[in-house]
């Protein structure tokens, strides 16, 4: 019988080689549509896996940057002790309409700030925006303040204008607030305003 089997195979060799070239086909198709399954599988872990690492450093660069802020505090506090530290902040009248292009200030005839101001710092200020532009150690006493602004008033001409203010620092923090506008509307060009 296994000879019968032998001679009927060896004499149908193209029906076999058929058989088995489908078989070879299936096998093949079925294990790629399980690769194809294990691959699609494996890139929805790596998505999840990826999405996760993304949270996880959204949470780590929260914590450095509150971090950051803290640490900032601090050394603020370190560099300036509150019996001892004057801020100077800078801000411009609402109604003007003027061009702020630096500002110097002198305290007791020592350069301690300049600034110039780009467009985005213009248009923070026009909206009611208020910068710190000094930070400083200062012993209690009488002090000189002295602010120079250079500008380019609504008609396009250049102006440049000074003024000198006296202040009373006593124990505890000193803050001032200077507020700009353009010379020769019939109001100060500069006013300086302790808080």
């Amino acid at each position: 019988m296994v000879k019968t089997m032998c001679l009927q195979i060896g004499s149908h060799p193209a029906w076999l080689l058929h058989i088995i070239n489908k078989l070879f086909l299936v096998a093949t198709f079925g294990v790629s549509i399980l690769l194809l399954n294990v691959c699609a599988h494996a890139e929805e872990v790596t998505k999840e896996q990826i999405q996760g690492l993304d949270e996880q450093v959204q949470e780590i660069k929260g914590d450095v940057l509150a971090i950051a802020a803290e640490l900032n505090h601090l050394e603020e506090k370190l560099l300036y002790p509150s019996n001892s530290q004057m801020a100077v902040f800078a801000s411009l009248k609402a109604d003007d309409d003027f061009l702020l292009d630096s500002l110097e200030i002198h305290l007791n005839g020592e350069a301690v700030a300049y600034h110039l101001y780009s467009y985005k710092e213009l248009q923070a200020f026009k909206k009611g925006g208020v910068q710190r532009v000094y930070t400083g150690n200062l012993r209690s006493g009488q002090h000189e303040v002295q602010v120079n602004m250079l500008g380019r008033s609504k008609s396009g001409s250049d102006f440049s204008h000074s003024e000198s203010f006296s202040i009373e620092k006593s124990v505890g923090p000193k803050v001032v607030e200077i507020t700009l506008s353009s010379p020769g509307l019939g109001n100060e060009a500069i006013e300086l305003k302790e808080l």
